[in-house]
């Protein structure tokens, strides 16, 4: 077992251990612990992401589950570049980013073309996977659910002190009907406390990217596409997140400022002459 710095993957696989023991044994952490013959601290450690198990501890772990040779050498391939500080995965994989979520003390977003996935409403989010064409159609309603379970961590009581910029270009696209368009400005009109737009015109930001910061854990930088989730935990892509944000802070508009920008989308859709029957009032 070796001593290294956590990381977003390796926090999931520790937490999917966890869950594997408690749905295949009688066992708690310290009894697993005796009866794999090792020190009490160490369920716990792998089990929470912080040091990576060996091999053999895997396998001994997840045979003591009643787990089969197949499950056990696809989980040792996942597990093989959980500690690496740079990684990546298949988008649709929830699980890494709704624990991450679930434990940053800050989260500072900034989006170019979309609004981000923890201020969306449940019929933006469909439309996006919608409009995408990647997800199957089966799919979709799994992943719009998920995206507003993740939303859970902002009506905590220690809920993580948040910040989301979206450019101005996001509240521009055309998505969707202008019912979707307008639930999805009032959504962001109703958060102005946590939210700041970027205005049109400062292009120098051209790719999303969120930056979380944890009580204990190191922070981490992370970046989505269409086809994959990236997540950057070295310490040079971590300041070049920071600066953004900094830069970010310099540029956009405050709160009040937000607000009232948001509140013009709101009134052009509403004076638009070509989108009569809608039922904006």
């Amino acid at each position: 077992m070796t001593a290294t710095i956590s990381t977003p993957c390796s926090r999931e696989l520790g937490d999917e251990l966890r869950r594997v023991r408690e749905s295949s044994t009688q066992f708690h952490g310290r009894g697993m612990a005796i009866h794999l013959g090792w020190d009490p601290s160490k369920v716990s450690d792998i089990e929470l992401g912080k040091v990576r198990a060996s091999d053999v501890d895997v396998v001994q772990y997840l045979a003591t589950c009643g787990k089969d040779i197949d499950f056990i050498d696809a989980f040792r391939r996942r597990y093989y570049n959980a500690f690496d500080l740079y990684f990546a995965q298949a988008s649709d994989n929830v699980g890494t980013l709704a624990l991450t979520e679930a434990m940053a003390t800050k989260i500072f977003s900034y989006d170019v073309l979309i609004v981000h996935g923890l201020m969306q409403t449940e019929e933006y989010a469909r439309q996006l996977f919608i409009d995408s064409h990647i997800e199957a159609p089966e799919d979709i309603a799994r992943l719009v659910q998920a995206r507003m379970d993740r939303q859970t961590i902002l009506r905590r009581p220690n809920r993580p002190e948040c910040v989301f910029f979206v450019h101005e270009l996001a509240l521009r696209m055309q998505l969707g009907d202008v019912r979707i368009r307008e639930d999805q400005y009032l959504r962001l009109l109703f958060n102005t406390h946590i939210l700041r737009v970027v205005p049109a015109g400062n292009w120098a930001f051209r790719s999303a990217v969120t930056l979380y910061e944890f009580g204990k854990a190191a922070p981490v930088a992370y970046t989505e596409s269409d086809t994959a989730q990236v997540w950057s935990q070295d310490t040079v892509a971590v300041a070049q997140a920071r600066r953004l944000f900094q830069r970010l802070d310099a540029v956009a508009l405050d709160a009040e400022q937000s607000k009232r920008k948001l509140a013009e989308y709101v009134s052009g859709l509403r004076e638009d002459p070509h989108v009569g029957g809608t039922g904006l009032a």
